[in-house]
């Protein structure tokens, strides 16, 4: 409000201020003249004002027209004009019409509309790095690959888009599978743009599926210096990469940079069981058993595991059952309550046998989770114990059907492997297996990854073909107790003294008063049977008949499991 008065009254101001000044000159007596070749002009002040004016506009006006005459030669001789600038901005703004319309396409997916616009903006726009970009966009939305690989190969040869067109190249070769080449192209980005997060991921995941173990220990240290990883993380992954490299090294023979980079793995991430595993192999091949006890005992009290027991044991391989669990008390004791614990102490007590304690130690896991570990452990302490046969075959009838306990699952894609690796076989996930039971949708299709299928301890290891494979659909018939043993005890009851966690031989399982009676002889020995076992024929004037056996259910080995299945004792791998 008050602006608007302060205009008003300065309008007034020189209004009047003008109008005083033409009173002003018509009032002034003098003249203004003018004399040019004997002619003399005299005028007022206002009209000597007014003839100024005039003046002014004309020489205006005969500027703009020798401008002209000049534009108009200028046009004839070839050179850029106003009429040239008029008609380029008028197809500039078409182009960048059709520009804005093909990135809206290309937003919504429709490829073939943002090709003709693409088309459209390259005709009237002259600026390449922003239509060829657009055009191989377009062609990708519409499935033209090849279109588009072109367009990105002209794209290398500006420095303003060269990092486009290597990253679009990147990824048409990822979309054919060609990982090799892409790994190429994706190091040449990461050269030009070493902080961009995608071509990071990218060839991490590419230097994984190529086993570029070192290569990717020196990405991800660059993206944990860079702050785009967590450094608890970086420590986890950097341990996996260095475990891979430790065992291609140690493939290569060469055992000292192998051992340096599985130890390190192993400090790094305790929970790591390969590379425990790794790294207590590496002592104990030089001789370092303390070394070794300590790194196994370690990952024992963060993740007890079937390996971790396995590399246990062979750091004294040679000594008796009751050595071994003496010594392995040390171990139970870093995770005594965990399942793998009771399981580990109750094989420990089968070797020595001790059929009630490894009853105690595996207390109620057969009810409260029946695995075909535990299930097993179970039928055989009840053989060793001097039960009926109709009891163990009982336990082993529930192990046919029963859970393959926990095993390398992907929490990515729920995929089961039998061995531990950084990369999934399935998705391709790095760092994604995780020791645990899988769903029961996969318990059927998928082997063990320990090997314990039916019954480790009294049939030994799978195996290698279907001849030899013992027959479960016979019954198990034990063998009656000899001369020098007190009654109710079974030859069969003895366990082999090997290590835990390793699958024993069908010629370990011995007795301990007859080293060659093996526990899978299909044939009874030709000794009496005990007096409890005899049915008496009733007394009759006919000759007793022959006794019948029997016929019992038969017990059919599952499809699902494999005649030549890894060992479970076989080293494994994980977090």
């Amino acid at each position: 409000m008050l602006l608007s008065l302060i205009k008003i009254i300065a309008f007034f101001a020189v209004v009047l201020a003008i109008a005083l000044g033409a009173q002003h000159l018509s009032e002034t007596a003098q003249m203004l003249q003018i004399r040019y070749g004997g002619t003399e002009i005299a005028l007022t002040p206002v009209k000597a004002v007014a003839a100024l004016l005039v003046l002014m506009v004309l020489a205006w006006l005969i500027f703009k027209i020798l401008g002209l005459i000049v534009a108009v030669l200028r046009f004839l001789a070839g050179d850029e004009t106003a009429v040239n600038r008029y008609f380029s901005r008028a197809r500039e703004r078409k182009g960048y019409a059709a520009f804005a319309e093909g990135m809206l396409a290309v937003a919504s997916g429709e490829g073939k509309l943002a090709q003709d616009k693409a088309a459209r903006a390259g005709r009237y726009l002259n600026q390449p790095h922003l239509t060829n970009l657009l055009a191989a966009q377009a062609a990708e939305t519409a499935g033209d690959s090849k279109q588009a690989v072109g367009i990105y190969r002209q794209l290398l040869e500006d420095d303003r888009t060269r990092f486009v067109g290597i990253r679009g190249l990147m990824r048409q070769k990822l979309a054919e599978g060609d990982t090799q080449k892409a790994l190429l192209l994706a190091q040449k980005a990461y050269a030009l743009k070493p902080r961009h997060a995608e071509v990071q991921d990218t060839l991490l995941d590419l230097q994984t599926r190529e086993h570029d173990w070192k290569g990717a220990r020196k990405t991800l240290k660059d993206k944990r210096n860079q702050g785009q990883l967590p450094k608890a993380v970086a420590l986890r992954r950097d341990a996996v990469l260095a475990l891979k490299e430790a065992s291609d090294v140690l493939a290569e023979g060469q055992s000292a940079s192998a051992r340096e980079a599985a130890i390190s793995a192993a400090k790094a991430s305790p929970d790591l069981i390969p590379a425990a595993v790794l790294a207590a192999r590496s002592y104990i091949g030089q001789k370092d058993f303390r070394n070794a006890s300590r790194i196994l005992e370690k990952t024992w009290s963060v993740r007890p595991h079937p390996d971790v027991a396995g590399a246990y044991a062979e750091i004294v391989p040679d000594e008796k059952p009751a050595a071994r669990l003496r010594r392995f008390e040390r171990l139970i004791a870093k995770n005594p309550q965990h399942e793998e614990s009771r399981l580990l102490k109750a094989e420990l007590l089968l070797a020595a046998e001790d059929f009630p304690g490894a009853r105690r130690a595996l207390g109620d896991l057969a009810e409260t989770h029946p695995t075909v570990r535990t299930l097993s452990i179970m039928a055989a302490i009840e053989r060793g114990a001097g039960a009926d046969d109709a009891v163990v075959r009982g336990w082993l009838t529930k192990a046919l059907t029963a859970s393959r306990g926990p095993q390398w699952v992907c929490d990515k894609c729920h995929n089961v492997m039998a061995e531990w690796s950084p990369v999934c076989d399935s998705c391709g996930g790095f760092d994604t297996l995780t020791w645990r039971e899988p769903d029961a949708a996969r318990q059927a299709a998928t082997a063990s990854a320990t090997g314990a299928e039916m019954l480790p301890l009294l049939v030994g290891s799978p195996r290698k073909d279907a001849e030899d494979a013992p027959d479960l659909s016979e019954p198990v018939q034990p063998h009656p107790p000899g001369p020098a043993e007190p009654e109710g005890q079974r030859r069969e009851s003895a366990t082999p003294n090997v290590a835990p966690g390793m699958v024993p031989r069908e010629e370990d399982y011995v007795s301990a008063s007859d080293p060659s009676a093996t526990v899978t002889d299909p044939e009874p020995k030709p000794e009496p049977k005990p007096e409890p076992e005899v049915i008496a024929p009733e007394p009759t004037a006919e000759p007793a008949p022959e006794p019948v056996a029997e016929e019992e259910p038969q017990m059919v080995r599952p499809d699902a499991q494999p005649a030549d299945e890894d060992d479970w004792s076989q080293p494994g791998k994980g977090k």
